[in-house]
């Protein structure tokens, strides 16, 4: 890998985080109704026309515009609307509680995908095969708001084994144990349809490598069965599953939006439909940037392994 690859996916990153600040900022900007409407709607013009100054939204947009820019250019996200305190510290209040969630729902979906999705793809046409291809197809098509509320009426309601929503329980706060009874719930359902996507591209790989001549000689040479699924075809059917890891980041970010709002677990996505509903524009920017951080970072790092599993990816690196 030679360090001219490496700037050039820097490069492109960068370029994608300023065209999501851009596009986000004038959507926000020019989405019907405004802060000043939602405080109060029997506000009379003139107090709607201070409460636009002071949250400096009385400017031209090309103005607001430029004033942003450069905060953002400095580190600077501004305050929140609703909240009066920089949307730095609020983010940063929310985002470990999300990262739990979402990492909890990517470990989740590796575990269950990879196994699944590579044993169904080694016996084409059998019954595992059927079952695993249907089942997988039911979560795609599930909506994640109907799913979490099925396992909340089982679970929660009608056989009380798991709590119905939060982060923890009053005065078990910093419990592990009470932690994970929490999770178990919101990271079933946010991983779900991810589950279905991974097994599905894992699976497909997996019959395609499973037919190439290497594999039949190291079948043919007597390598063990465990070896031959992880290290040679696993391995080499690699690059696509990883490519389908990445776009999947985008869905436990978005659903966790949904999820968190029907958990109520206090992060970033509950947080993201606060701030659209009560037009917090220097939180909705706020948590759009940092999401499209964390995905632009996530799917780099990917473009970094993509060298280290294939040869062929590292000499034209």
């Amino acid at each position: 890998m030679t360090l001219s690859y490496l700037l050039k996916r820097v490069f492109h990153a960068l370029i994608v985080l300023v065209m999501v600040g851009i596009i986000t900022f004038f959507v926000v900007r020019l989405a019907p109704g405004g802060p000043s409407l939602l405080a109060d709607p029997k506000l009379s013009a003139v107090e709607r026309q201070a409460i636009e100054e002071r949250l400096g939204l009385s400017d031209p947009l090309p103005v607001q515009f430029a004033k942003w820019a450069g905060q953002t250019a400095r580190g600077n996200l501004g305050n929140s609307f609703l909240y009066g305190a920089p949307t730095v510290q609020i983010i940063m209040t929310r985002l470990p509680n999300t990262l739990i969630l979402a990492g909890t729902s990517l470990l989740l979906t590796l575990a269950v995908a990879l196994p699944l999705g590579l044993a169904s793809g080694l016996r084409p046409g059998t019954a595992f095969d059927r079952i695993t291809s249907t089942v997988s197809l039911v979560f795609v098509a599930v909506p994640v708001f109907w799913f979490g509320l099925l396992l909340i009426i089982l679970f929660a309601v009608t056989w009380r084994i798991l709590p119905a929503g939060g982060m923890n329980t009053a005065g078990l706060e910093g419990s592990l144990p009470d932690l994970l009874r929490h999770l178990i719930l919101p990271a079933v359902v946010l991983s779900a349809a991810s589950i279905a996507e991974i097994m599905r591209y894992t699976r497909s790989s997996t019959r395609t490598v499973s037919t190439l001549d290497y594999v039949r000689t190291a079948r043919a040479k007597g390598v063990g069965d465990l070896a031959l699924r992880y290290r040679h075809i696993l391995r080499n059917a690699a690059i696509p599953i990883l490519t389908a890891v990445g776009l999947q980041l985008p869905r436990l970010i978005g659903g966790a939006a949904i999820t968190e709002t029907i958990f109520g677990w206090p992060g970033m996505g509950r947080l993201s439909v606060e701030a659209a509903l009560g037009r917090d524009y220097p939180l909705i920017m706020g948590i759009t940037l940092f999401v499209a951080l964390a995905v632009v970072a996530f799917n780099l790092l990917i473009d970094l392994l993509y060298p280290w599993l294939d040869p062929r990816v590292r000499a034209e690196a």
